[in-house]
């Protein structure tokens, strides 16, 4: 199913000095609240259509916006594959909220949850630990927080590539060490993309895309593990709020998560850092882009009754404080 009006791009003014491509479908049905999704790396927010159509049907407007160095978004310090020269952790987050701030102002008083999968939900993790006010709910998919001590090599390496090329140029060797060593993984592939969906249709999508699997540059992959290692820091998770709704998913044959070990993984650390409302759900049969997957309806009806679940509560304490 397709919508002409997520196709539509609108430009948003970020006080980053990007001008942000945004995609957003206004619910189709009575509305309960708004979705905003945080896409992965080397990719877009288009590739969320489905699940726009879907959640619009179930009574969410759902916002996505292109990260910066991504999809349609312009910034002078952010070409194809770059957050920014510098400081792009702060201006990728700083983008995210200026696109919350706008949903939250043209639907005043809903619900705002936040959907970040892979690379977006290491965004979005991090944006609801330094500004905690701004979201009901959190829901972070096939992310790993959990790089470990192959992490640890990785920034070694790309600590090299900067020393003897700078930062702004494509990685030499993360491609090889991450999109490339999970395309390996898969026993039978087809496509050095397999390790995305047993959708055969939905990764010819991705390889056809221009916009898809470009490689990115040294200072992206540098921002990456800041976000990776800092966001399931205990003294991070402290700073959500303990009943804040969290929506964990990850996906059994994922290799990006180590087949899901690294989802496990984060929800022990949040159950240790006092978090009391996160759900964990692990699809036995997936790999790592659930929403493109072969068991895509059966997620979003998931995750659809999750964000209902947290609008019916808003409601109930809006009842409640009027009373």
């Amino acid at each position: 199913m397709e919508s002409a009006m997520f196709g539509e791009i609108k430009p948003v003014a970020s006080p980053t000095g990007a001008t942000l491509a945004l995609r957003n479908l206004k619910a189709s049905a009575p509305e309960k609240g708004i979705v905003l999704v945080s896409h992965g790396l080397a990719e877009h927010a288009a590739r969320y259509e489905r699940l726009a159509v879907f959640m619009g049907g179930r009574g969410f407007h759902v916002y996505a916006h292109d990260h910066r160095g991504h999809g349609q978004t312009k910034a002078p310090d952010a070409p194809l594959g770059r957050f920014a020269a510098r400081d792009g952790v702060a201006k990728v987050l700083s983008d995210l909220v200026a696109i919350r701030d706008l949903a939250a102002r043209e639907h005043p008083g809903l619900p705002l949850i936040l959907l970040g999968h892979s690379m977006g939900g290491l965004i979005a993790l991090n944006a609801v630990e330094a500004m905690p006010a701004l979201f009901d709910g959190l829901a972070v998919w096939n992310s790993n927080f959990n790089p470990g001590i192959a992490g640890r090599g990785g920034q070694a390496i790309l600590a090299v590539e900067k020393m003897l090329k700078g930062s702004d140029v494509p990685s030499g060797l993360l491609p090889q060490l991450t999109f490339g060593a999970w395309g390996k993984s898969i026993t039978g592939r087809k496509t050095e993309f397999d390790w995305l969906s047993h959708d055969e249709a939905e990764v010819a999508k991705y390889i056809a895309d221009p916009l898809c699997g470009f490689d990115a540059s040294v200072s992206l992959w540098i921002d990456l593990f800041e976000m990776a290692y800092r966001g399931a820091k205990p003294a991070q998770l402290k700073r959500l709020p303990p009943s804040l709704p969290i929506h964990l998913v990850g996906g059994g044959q994922d290799p990006a998560t180590n087949r899901a070990r690294e989802t496990r993984w984060l929800s022990a650390g949040m159950s240790a850092a006092g978090l009391k409302d996160v759900k964990t759900t692990i699809y036995p049969e997936l790999r790592h882009e659930t929403l493109n997957e072969v068991a895509r309806d059966q997620a979003m009806s998931d995750f659809a009754r999750w964000c209902e679940r947290i609008a019916g509560q808003r409601l109930t304490q809006s009842h409640s404080r009027q009373a």
